[in-house]
């Protein structure tokens, strides 16, 4: 199943704490494994990260693995984690995390039987004008399919 991630509105493009995020070389990315990918600065007016996960059929639910999943089976997840960028690498300080129950269950399936790509749209700056963590909920993020 094909997914892609799309983030607005970060947190180092505007906001309150643009100039501290821009001044920490902070960036979000997707977490692979414990490997952070993909990296975007917080600066960016925008980020997207596309991906393939496996699917599979479990008393009847359909499970999704793969090195972008975490979790146990029925709580299944995707991570976006931001952290602080310099000459030692990726120093991670927060996660949001973006729950596969929350999807809705027909486009879930829809993805799977090709019917196209899954996109969870999200804006990445939360009411504080900080980088976006914890668990992600409609209705801030939006799923369709594409």
């Amino acid at each position: 199943m094909h997914i892609r991630i799309e983030g607005h509105d970060l947190p180092g493009h505007h906001g309150p704490y643009a100039g501290e995020l821009r001044l920490r070389n902070v960036h979000v990315g997707v977490q692979r494994g414990r490997e952070v990918v993909e990296r975007v600065p917080a600066s960016a007016p925008a980020a997207a990260w596309q991906f393939e996960v496996v699917t599979r059929e479990v008393d009847g639910l359909l499970d999704v693995g793969g090195p972008w999943v975490h979790g146990r089976p029925g709580a299944r997840f995707l991570y976006l984690s931001w952290g602080n960028v310099d000459d030692a690498g990726f120093a991670m300080f927060r996660r949001a995390k973006l729950m596969f129950g929350d999807v809705p269950g027909d486009l879930l399936r829809g993805a799977v039987a090709g019917g196209g790509v899954l996109v969870g749209s999200l804006g990445l700056t939360d009411a504080a004008g900080q980088p976006r963590c914890a668990r992600v909920r409609p209705p801030d993020i939006v799923w369709t399919l594409r």
